[in-house]
């Protein structure tokens, strides 16, 4: 007889039901909230209701607040933005590649919240009353105060759990504004570098 004792294998219990590798909602949300990443909004245009008709309302100006935007590639210049699946915009770049993407100063916490609200008014009044330009690559949105702008042109789009990550080629970069510090978003709170 030996002494050893019999191996058994551990019992892993998941901490949330649906969540077999051991994480919950909330315990994932809590870790990330400890990523400190930057802001931007995405916008695009829809297209026009009758493409076939020069009569026809051109569509609605598109925009939403992002925080998961990363570059991607240099050659060929790339970036990613994480999409929640089946939102607007989300809808809109399925059908339409083109879009652009302004980089939020510090000084533009209330652009971020504006087109961050859940439930929010239409998109015409958000764009009411913001100073901005149109991409001539895109015709999508470019903020005016930006630290920076990118119109992209979709490559590819990669269903990823309950989002859509949209992978694109950025079309034109401009810098317009370089003095001021970025928007950051830390612990679930807009903040500033300082």
């Amino acid at each position: 007889m030996s002494n050893i004792p019999p191996v058994t294998s551990p019992v892993i219990t998941p901490s949330a039901p649906g969540h077999a590798e051991g994480v919950s909602n909330d315990e994932f949300r809590a870790a990330m909230s400890r990523l400190a990443s930057g802001v931007v909004l995405v916008t695009a245009q829809e297209p026009p209701l009758d493409p076939d008709d020069p009569r026809a309302p051109a569509g609605e100006d598109v925009g939403m607040t992002a925080t998961a935007f990363v570059s991607v590639s240099l050659d060929p210049p790339l970036v990613l933005i994480s999409l929640r699946e089946g939102s607007r915009m989300d809808d809109l770049l399925a059908e339409q590649p083109l879009w652009a993407v302004s980089v939020l100063s510090e000084s533009q916490r209330h652009i971020a919240g504006r087109f961050a609200m859940k439930g929010r008014v239409s998109d015409r009044l958000l764009f009411q009353d913001l100073g901005y330009v149109r991409g001539g690559h895109t015709g999508a949105p470019l903020v005016d105060g930006a630290l920076a702008t990118l119109e992209c042109r979709t490559e590819q789009r990669v269903p990823a759990g309950d989002h859509t990550l949209v992978i694109g080629r950025v079309l034109a970069a401009r810098t317009p504004s370089a003095d001021a510090g970025p928007l950051t978003y830390f612990r679930g709170r807009y903040r500033h570098l300082g």
